[in-house]
């Protein structure tokens, strides 16, 4: 799939070998990302150029042969931090995929990494990134697929990755917002409102609003649509028909979804189921 776009194109794979692993190539130029959140990882090579991207509150610049690493459900943005624009390629692994792997690797069972740092210089796991990234768009060769996913995935976690901060460890607003949170993404096609979602908490309105945005990066309502993003790709995915999606996922209109899609994906709904 290609975008006419001049400097831009984007292809998106869906690695059935590996449970649907998601695997993005893009070129972008002019595109700019706004504030959004994947359900999964994003494990990214700059191949040209440099990317500037925000996350965890500070601004970044991923050169070229550096590393991304974005945490699931962090709050991220993406724009060119040259003229000339980046190009990339990227895996999205879902928590319980990373969850799974790095249980070799921490004391607690099952936890899933978490990545302290935006950007990394690692050129060996580059090289390992590139020959993945290569191999995972062949169309055979499954079980090197395997391998080498996972052999670069728990290389990667060995030498970057921390665990989480445990749920009984956070401050009690925390524990209330991450509340709010599961409440938006098990009903994110419903309309939620801010009144009763801050009686549930025991917060005010008001303080509920400081309190979401200083622990997630978004106001509740733009978290909303991220929750709706993240339903919205598991029924394209399902198969399901995009307008039909747009709809189940509480989107007004089907030019509102592509539209936020866009924005948080990178590319359009359509460009997504292209390459299943």
């Amino acid at each position: 799939m290609q975008e006419s776009k001049a400097h831009e194109f984007v292809d998106y794979w869906h690695v059935q070998e590996l449970g649907g692993l998601e695997l993005l190539k893009a070129s972008y130029h002019e595109t700019e990302f706004s504030k959004h959140t994947h359900e999964g990882y994003c494990i990214g090579l700059i191949d040209e150029g440099a990317q500037s991207f925000l996350r965890t509150g500070h601004q970044h610049i991923a050169p070229k042969g550096d590393i991304i690493l974005v945490n699931a459900d962090e709050v991220h943005t993406g724009s060119s931090a040259v003229d000339s624009g980046w190009c990339y390629r990227a895996i999205y692994p879902t928590p319980e995929m990373m969850a799974d792997i790095s249980r070799d690797f921490f004391k607690s069972t099952g936890s899933a990494p978490w990545f302290p740092h935006a950007v990394v210089h690692d050129e060996g796991l580059a090289i390992q990134l590139n020959m993945l990234f290569d191999l995972l768009i062949q169309s055979q060769n499954s079980l090197f697929k395997e391998s080498l996913f996972l052999s670069t995935t728990a290389y990667l976690i060995s030498r970057h990755a921390m665990t989480r901060q445990t749920l009984k460890n956070l401050p009690e607003a925390q524990r209330k917002i991450q509340l709010i949170q599961e409440i938006l993404a098990h009903e994110p096609e419903k309309e939620h409102q801010l009144s009763d979602l801050a009686e549930i908490v025991g917060l005010s309105p008001w303080h509920l609003l400081r309190q979401f945005k200083k622990y997630t990066g978004l106001p509740p309502h733009a978290w909303l649509v991220q929750c709706r993003l993240h339903k919205a790709l598991r029924l394209l995915k399902s198969g399901q028909e995009i307008a039909l999606t747009a709809q189940l996922c509480g989107f007004s209109d089907q030019s509102h979804f592509n539209r936020h899609f866009k924005k948080a994906v990178g590319c359009t709904p359509a460009q997504y189921m292209l390459n299943f």
